[in-house]
């Protein structure tokens, strides 16, 4: 398989910020939703807004797939 196709997959390390963002927002979430906590359940849903923006900011920072701050790792 060529390199030269290979979408990377969202591994890099602004995909992966997100994503562990916007796990522990849902997270929160549906804990807070579970106790009937409605102003954290808006918060969370915030957060995970905040997640998406810091994924972006950090892929424009070079931190994303083909980002030049970002030395890929091959897969064996």
């Amino acid at each position: 398989m060529s390199t030269d196709n290979d979408p990377g997959h969202g591994n890099s390390p602004a995909a992966w910020t997100a994503v562990v963002i916007m796990l522990v927002a849902f997270t929160i979430g549906t804990l807070a939703f579970w106790f009937n906590i409605a102003w954290l359940v808006f918060a969370s849903a915030g957060l995970v807004v905040v997640g998406l923006i810091v994924g972006q900011v950090l892929k424009r920072l070079g931190y994303g797939v083909g980002g030049d701050k970002l030395t890929p790792k091959t897969h064996s």
